[in-house]
């Protein structure tokens, strides 16, 4: 019996290393929203907090899209987004797997896209990253001509005027960027400089001559 009851606790206790060591916390360089699953078009079920901490479960080995768990909610969230601490430095998650030593996940992608979503749009090509994407730790507003509140009027009528979504690769987050070689449809918001769009589900404003997104309506 004490024998089985060691063996036991061992391999419970092993169980709980290998799981400790599979898991990594990180951090959100910017508001990072959380999806239920790896994609674009899954549905947001969750938003990190920028510069808060979050579990890395693990990443997709050929995709830049981290399991995560933060503040009680599972799903997955774009891990160009995510930074480690590694030799007192931060690292871009899914630019160093090594170095962070983040577990390889898999997952089973058929039919769950248009399920989660509702639609079986294609990713037509992919965003820029911006700046916290880009290095690690940047301020993600810093010279970028990012809006502050763009006032009651403008986002009631970007919610109450959808258009017709687009998917990109990638995630939505100011200061990300739509590449030129992509034809993207801005539109206009009355008495507003700014032009907006329905990216991965969800509404933004962009600068039409940087075109770059600057607030994100939630």
């Amino acid at each position: 019996m004490f024998k089985k009851s060691v063996f036991g606790a061992s391999v419970a206790a092993l169980l709980a290393a290998t799981s400790a060591h599979a898991a990594t916390t990180a951090m959100a360089t910017t508001d990072l929203n959380v999806r239920s699953g790896p994609g674009p078009q899954f549905e947001i079920v969750g938003v990190i907090d920028g510069n808060a901490d979050v579990t890395v479960e693990g990443c997709l080995e050929t995709a830049n899209w981290c399991k995560v768990s933060y503040e009680g909610t599972d799903g997955w969230s774009y891990g160009q987004y995510l930074t480690a601490m590694v030799e007192s430095e931060p690292v871009i998650v899914v630019e160093n797997r090594d170095r962070v030593k983040v577990q390889t996940m898999t997952y089973d992608t058929t039919g769950a896209t248009a399920a989660a979503s509702g639609t079986a749009a294609a990713v037509i090509g992919g965003l820029i990253a911006g700046p916290a994407g880009a290095v690690a730790g940047a301020a993600i507003g810093a010279g970028l001509g990012v809006a502050a509140d763009p006032g009651p009027q403008t986002i009631t009528y970007v919610t109450e005027n959808p258009v017709d979504p687009i998917y990109l690769d990638g995630e939505v987050v100011v200061g990300a960027q739509f590449p030129e070689d992509i034809d993207v449809a801005f539109y206009d918001i009355p008495d507003a400089e700014l032009q907006y769009a329905y990216v991965n589900g969800v509404p933004v404003l962009i600068d039409p001559e940087e075109r770059r997104i600057v607030y994100i309506v939630r």
